[in-house]
């Protein structure tokens, strides 16, 4: 019972995405649409981490640290999830076609910690990089910023195009709001990324940051670690909030797909129960 009770905490009830909101957009009415779209993101950010290695491997000579930076890390994990919601949009949207609204895809028929895995996965990607291009533009852009073609394309696809991606997910897919237990995770990863960043100064002598060289920023330095953590716990509660606004709106206007056996078997009402933005709480929206 206690791990059905932290799977369901987890966004993972016993009946993983009844209303398939993983795989439908408000915005979009057939999931094709949608499931173009992330395939185009997905081949987009593979392109952008393929061709950024071998620039660095081939041009900088300097390919052993590219994994050591939260961006590109962070980049990876943008581009893993839109392969696996793509994939997963395009098994639904061939399937919709054939059997209409009710139709599934392989996630919910997959083990619950893989259902995890991709709530925890969509958790990050819908923060992460909002928080990668404000703390580079703030602290770390510079003039060699956009000092040649190459940094110029580079730097706008990962510290600005990745929260485009991330804003797509957050405005144009039926996703549910990210679980409050998933923030744990997503602030777990962050504590573990120090452990790399310092590990790559121990094994390459390079601070990844310069904001986390101890040496010259002295007691500032647990400012910015604990600046950071407090802002990706601004960012996750922001996008909560706009995740359920959405929702709310497509039910308002009529966008959410309800499957007849979604509604609630004492209810002979169309209500769609989103839930509220502040309170946490489920409310009903007819």
């Amino acid at each position: 019972m206690a791990r059905l009770n932290l799977y369901s905490r987890l966004g993972v009830p016993a009946t993983f995405d009844r209303e398939h909101k993983y795989v439908t957009s408000p915005i979009f009415r057939s999931p094709l649409t949608l499931a173009l779209l992330r395939t185009t993101i997905a081949l987009y950010t593979l392109v952008v981490l393929l061709v950024t290695l071998i620039w660095k491997v081939t041009k900088e000579h300097d390919g052993q640290s590219y994994f050591s930076f939260f961006t590109y890390l962070t980049y990876t994990g943008l581009c893993a999830y839109y392969f696996a919601s793509s994939t997963q949009t395009i098994s639904y949207a061939l399937r919709w076609r054939k059997g209409g609204a009710g139709a599934g895809y392989p996630l919910q028929r997959w083990s619950k910690i893989l259902q995890a895995l991709h709530v925890i996965l969509q958790s990050t990607i819908i923060t992460f990089p909002i928080l990668v291009t404000v703390v580079f533009w703030v602290l770390l852009a510079d003039p060699s910023t956009f000092g040649t073609l190459f940094s110029s394309w580079s730097n706008i696809s990962v510290h600005a195009l990745n929260t485009l991606f991330a804003l797509v997910e957050i405005l144009l897919t039926n996703s549910p709001p990210a679980p409050w237990l998933t923030l744990i995770p997503c602030l777990l990863v962050m504590v573990g990324y120090l452990g790399v960043a310092y590990i790559t100064h121990a094994t390459q002598g390079i601070y990844t940051y310069s904001f986390l060289d101890p040496h010259k920023q002295g007691a500032k330095l647990a400012a910015y670690i604990v600046g950071i953590a407090v802002g990706e716990i601004i960012v996750f509660s922001l996008v909560r909030g706009v995740v359920v606004l959405r929702e709310r709106w497509a039910v308002k206007a009529g966008r959410v797909l309800a499957l007849p056996e979604d509604r609630p078997e004492d209810d002979g009402d169309d209500w769609e129960h989103i839930e509220s933005p502040i309170t946490g709480h489920k409310t009903s929206e007819v």
